[in-house]
């Protein structure tokens, strides 16, 4: 299939901006080689990215004499992309700047396509991927599932938090609870939390959520307007985090979050707020991906009775026998149909990776 293709406007545009960050990034390098010379900069050391803002990066140091200061940094030309997360070996300059050396391995990557067929880092060496829902904006299964199909794609485990108990009516309890029951036995963790709020009391579940965020680092992903900043604020109360409200007209929430940014939490973890995110797409990701993203699935590949088996109507399907034993749920069933149907119609359009 041809990949989307760019107008002459388009590439030149393109080829302007490479122009641009080649000449920045080689003023930088002159620059650091400057204080190198002039013994501005320290030895070498480790760090973590607390942040990212344009070219500059934040840089928590994690040993040595300026262990838990933020330094701002420069990287250097030779760095591929750097994500809140990633382990970085940097050296202190003047007035809490820096420059950072070289990456170190990464344990995990969360990516995400972009919109010109690359795949893009969101977060590194992430231990969990929270994934937030809540009564309003209300949950939809479908987008759930993409969240956790991301997520067992990059090995990493996802965990299922309701937010917002509070809200939870007698119209809407029900759905609800069986959407996360259905999550239940499938193995994956799911928590119940409420933060004090106008129209609550009390918070719930809070506890539970430390303890399992406890010496791990996480990010929480979901919907705008499920809550996330207003978790953080409540699991950090000294940092001030933007909490935004619902619209009135359409009960969705709007965007707060600007860039990702890593927290410590006092129990020794650390929690990623990413920027909200609406659609997570899955277009990068072929047939057999998709189909181990739905881990009960799994069981049942490679035994259906053509090697090339779409699961839809042929006969001796090993996974369509699974749904009509009970062994898959027909709204996960349905859910993986609408994710692969979306997937074709974008792949049919031109969205893939690029080589």
């Amino acid at each position: 299939m041809a990949k989307r293709k760019l107008n002459r406007r388009q590439q030149w545009r393109v080829e302007k901006v490479q122009e641009e960050r080649t000449l920045r990034a080689q003023k930088r390098e002159r620059d650091i080689s400057r204080q190198l010379q002039a013994g501005e900069l320290s030895e070498e050391q480790e760090g973590i990215v607390i942040a990212h803002f344009g070219q500059l990066l934040n840089i928590e140091a994690l040993e040595g004499e300026d262990k838990g200061e933020i330094h701002s940094c420069h990287v250097r030309a030779n760095i591929d992309s750097l994500v809140t997360g990633d382990r970085v070996i940097w050296r202190a300059g003047k007035d809490l700047t820096g420059v950072i050396e070289a990456r170190l391995e990464r344990q995990t990557v969360l990516q995400r396509p972009d919109n010109f067929g690359n795949l893009k880092p969101v977060a590194a060496n992430i231990d969990y991927i929270v994934i937030v829902i809540a009564p309003e904006p209300e949950p939809f299964q479908g987008l759930v599932d993409r969240y956790i199909v991301a997520a067992e794609t990059v090995g990493i485990p996802p965990v299922i938090l309701l937010n917002k108990t509070d809200l939870l009516t007698d119209e809407n309890r029900k759905p609800i609870d069986d959407m996360m029951t259905l999550y239940e036995s499938l193995g994956y963790h799911t928590i119940r939390a409420s933060v004090k709020s106008p129209s609550s009391d009390s918070s719930e579940g809070m506890t539970e959520l430390l303890d399992w965020l406890d010496q791990h680092t996480s990010v929480f992903v979901g919907q705008s307007g499920v809550g996330k900043s207003s978790l953080i604020q409540s699991l950090l109360p000294e940092h001030d985090i933007r909490v935004g409200a619902l619209s009135e007209n359409t009960r969705k929430g709007t965007h707060t979050t600007t860039t990702a940014k890593l927290f410590h939490l006092p129990s020794g973890g650390d929690l990623v707020d990413s920027p909200g995110i609406r659609e997570f797409g899955l277009w990068h990701i072929g047939g057999q991906e998709l189909l181990e993203g739905f881990i009960e699935f799994r069981p049942h590949l490679g035994f259906c009775r053509f090697r090339d088996c779409h699961h839809e109507k042929e006969p001796n399907c090993a996974i369509l026998a699974a749904v009509e034993s009970g062994e898959i749920s027909e709204r996960r069933m349905d859910s993986y149909r609408r994710i692969k149907n979306a997937i074709e119609d974008q792949n049919a359009r031109g969205l893939m990776l690029r080589d």
